[in-house]
């Protein structure tokens, strides 16, 4: 009876070990690079207020042109009067039908009026025009805004991806030579015992192996911290596990020179791009504020329908002209507010130009960068291959008593920081290549 009790606790313990394992299993996500950088832009809240953006400056090209259609306004109003005393004089004495004889006194206790007006607008100075071609300037600048923001989300996904990447790298790293810390000190332990090395050299060793334990804390730590991150970049749930693909993080082979770079940066920068449309915008700006001094022109027309009984109706009065307006303020009221846009207009102009000089900057600087994250990238792999003969060195010769146990730990650190350096150099060209072509404003195309 009690190993039937135990037998099904033992069958109850699996069966729940094999539902929780493939649960935990689940969130375990290999990502490309590329896979990472869709989900960035699918699930990006700037990305989704630039779309935004967009729909509200579509929406003021649509108000924009619905200002040339005609305006309909209609009023009515039915009235409860008290006991107005109200005579109506005319020359003739015969009473109006349904009305009062002249002299004689109305009181109505009531009225009721309605009114319908239209407006065509014919000519208002250009200022409709005017407004939709500003509006459309303006749409076309949020798109550019949109398509820049859009290689920023691409470059910083990139970075983060190379973050976790480096992060899982270096816990990895940091693991393994704790491992051959550990067994470092399990033989030199058995030397200690056996009188063949100083208490002091074993405790040298003891006190590296819990420095590396720290330091395999700090970078599990920043491993967890950076796929947080990146699972909230992406919009995953924070339990996802994200398991980088390095052979995703390479840098570019076909490089150009930075004259060709800052050339095509010229051409292709979307933020340059929405500057000259926003220059344009406040140029029509500075047309639409002179045209107000031009009177506006419109198609008029109503309707007028009024009843007071026993006094007045009205009926059938359809009116239909043409009317002018014209503010004389506008001679000595708009120079000011001119000289405002064409204010606006040269600071737009000047920022134009700010930002003109700062590609110039971000070019060359980012070329800068490539190259020389190239160049560690090799004086990193020959500083791996002496770190390791150094290792291999002072072992041989700390067997044979010709080193000390502090000269094998400090050329085993050299060796760990070097490997280290060197699998970062590499992902690191890869970002730095990134920003190249973002700099010059290709990334997305890449």
């Amino acid at each position: 009876m009690k190993n039937r009790k135990v037998t099904a606790v033992l069958l109850a313990l699996a069966f729940l070990v094999a539902i929780i394992t493939p649960s935990a299993a689940q969130n375990k996500m290999p990502l490309t690079l590329q896979a990472a950088i869709d989900l960035s832009i699918k699930n990006s809240p700037r990305l989704k207020n630039s779309s935004a953006k967009i729909e509200e400056a579509s929406a003021a090209i649509k108000e924009a042109e619905d200002r040339r259609l005609p305006d309909i306004s209609g009023s009515g109003a039915y009235l409860r009067l008290n006991k107005p005393n109200v005579a109506i004089k005319t020359k003739t004495t015969q009473p109006a039908p349904g009305g009062t004889p002249s002299g004689e006194t109305a009181k109505p206790s009531q009225a009721a009026y309605g009114m319908v007006n239209a407006s065509l607008p014919l000519y208002s100075g250009l200022r409709i025009r005017y407004g939709i071609e500003a509006a459309k300037y303006l749409e076309q600048a949020l798109k550019l805004d949109a398509a820049n923001d859009k290689e920023g989300v691409i470059l910083n996904t990139i970075d983060a991806y190379n973050n976790l990447y480096k992060s899982k790298a270096a816990a990895t790293l940091v693991k393994q030579s704790l491992e051959e810390a550990k067994q470092r000190v399990k033989e030199l332990a058995n030397l200690e015992k056996n009188g063949l090395l100083a208490r002091n050299d074993l405790l040298k060793a003891q006190l590296q192996t819990s420095n590396t334990e720290l330091a395999l804390l700090d970078a599990e730590n920043n491993w967890q911290l950076s796929n947080i991150n990146m699972t909230l970049m992406l919009g995953l749930p924070e339990t996802t596990e994200i398991i980088p693909d390095s052979s995703t993080l390479v840098p570019g082979t076909d490089v150009k020179n930075a004259a060709d770079y800052l050339q095509i940066a010229l051409q292709n920068r979307k933020d340059l791009s929405a500057f000259s449309y926003r220059k344009k915008a406040t140029a029509v700006e500075v047309k639409s504020i002179a045209a107000e001094k031009y009177p506006s022109l419109a198609l008029t027309g109503g309707y007028v329908a009024i009843d007071v009984p026993k006094v007045l109706t009205v009926t059938n009065a359809v009116n239909l002209g043409i009317g002018i307006q014209y503010n004389l303020a506008s001679l000595w009221k708009l120079k000011a507010r001119v000289q405002e846009a064409k204010a606006r207009e040269k600071q737009v102009a000047a920022n134009e130009d700010m930002l003109t000089n700062a590609i110039r900057l971000q070019v060359n600087q980012a070329y800068l960068n490539y190259l020389l994250s190239r160049k560690k990238i090799a004086v990193q792999a020959e500083a791996v291959a002496q770190a390791e003969d150094n290792y291999n060195v002072i072992n041989n010769k700390y067997k044979n008593g010709l080193a000390t146990v502090t000269d094998l730990l400090d050329a085993d650190i050299v060796q760990l920081q070097a490997r280290m350096n060197y699998s970062f150099s590499k992902s690191d060209a890869a970002v730095a290549y990134q920003k190249l072509l973002q700099s010059a404003g290709i990334v997305n195309q890449q």
